[in-house]
């Protein structure tokens, strides 16, 4: 069912997807209220440049706020009428979830219950929020499924998403909360996160460094162009999921529900192996990599590929644009705010 609003809670609004989504809506007239802690887990200064440009805007309003501080969190809440709430907001990465294991239970579990918390007690209309291909697991049968079970997470990273589809899915159970949860492909373009594969092989490349390549650069990903995620994410934040009328508690979907919930798989729909992602990139760069090859690191997967048949059958939107597109756009942003 689709509905309007005109109030956007985004948090992690200074993050990289959280950044390029506010940006849109606001452009679009939404009036939004972006809410981050500006944590320092990577370069403090790319996020107050993105926030710069946010801040520019009338209908922006800014919150340094925390997921865990309950009372400031709800304290916001209580102070406009949000009708609509993006979480985007968490710690990130697979591979630093290895060595700071509590950082994702503070953020990505505390954090989740305390917007779950807020947006049942001040009657949010719909929660989108953010969970990650890497839900899928140790799964091989790909492409990935919403309909395929995804018990078998090979990182602490990878269970706290999948705990919080669990938690959105008693919230909408118990409380009637309008639940979508959006799994994300290896998202890339402009403005990226520094600890993403894009971003490291670009600055290393550049300065005639070496670029660790895990799995000798054989594993896939279904890499996705900013653009692409932020549209699909605009599109499912206008549509109310429903009650699914065929569901069955004898013979439980995981991709459907009796309550007011679904999952979507965001991806490109077109896997690319690790090696000829870092040949576009030598392309656009004009420079030849000097590679180190690595084995496969804990928590890690071989490919990712994401079935998106119900993004597309329900919002009409599959993500489109091709890796040469993307990744010479992201080395245009690249040379030009570091001067490189």
């Amino acid at each position: 069912m689709s509905f309007d609003f005109k109030h956007v809670l985004v948090t992690g609004a200074a993050g990289f997807i959280g950044f390029h989504l506010s940006l849109k809506l606001l452009k679009q007239g939404y009036t939004v209220s972006g809410l981050d802690n500006m944590t320092p887990y990577y370069d403090i200064n790319l996020k107050k440049a993105r926030l710069s440009q946010l801040t520019a805007f009338e209908n922006f309003l800014f919150h340094p706020v925390d997921l865990v501080d309950r009372p400031q969190l709800d304290a916001i809440f209580s102070s406009q009428p949000i009708e609509v709430v993006v979480n985007l907001a968490a710690q990130a990465g697979v591979r630093y979830s290895l060595t700071n294991p509590h950082a994702y239970v503070e953020s990505n579990l505390t954090g989740f219950v305390n917007l779950l918390e807020s947006c049942r007690h001040h009657r949010v209309k719909h929660l989108v929020f953010a969970s990650s291909s890497s839900v899928y697991g140790a799964n091989t049968h790909i492409p990935f499924s919403v309909h395929h079970n995804v018990d078998h997470p090979v990182s602490l990273y990878a269970a706290t998403k999948k705990a919080n589809e669990l938690m959105a899915h008693t919230y909408s159970h118990l409380y009637g909360l309008h639940c979508t949860g959006l799994r994300f492909f290896t998202v890339y373009g402009p403005w990226g996160r520094p600890d993403m594969a894009l971003f490291l092989f670009t600055r290393a490349i550049l300065a005639d460094e070496p670029i660790q390549v895990f799995n000798h650069g054989k594993m896939k990903r279904d890499f996705t162009y900013i653009d692409d995620i932020v549209e699909g994410v605009c599109r499912i934040m206008k549509k109310l999921p429903m009650p699914s009328p065929d569901f069955s508690c004898d013979h439980p979907d995981p991709g459907t529900s009796y309550a007011p919930y679904r999952i979507y798989n965001i991806g490109n729909n077109q896997p690319v192996e690790l090696n000829e992602f870092i040949r576009v990139i030598e392309t656009c760069l004009g420079k030849t990599a000097r590679k180190q090859l690595m084995d496969m690191q804990p928590g890690d997967v071989p490919a990712t590929y994401a079935d998106i048949d119900d993004l597309i059958r329900d919002v009409g939107f599959r993500p489109q644009t091709p890796l040469e597109v993307g990744i010479k756009r992201f080395i245009e942003w690249y040379r030009l705010y570091y001067g490189a």
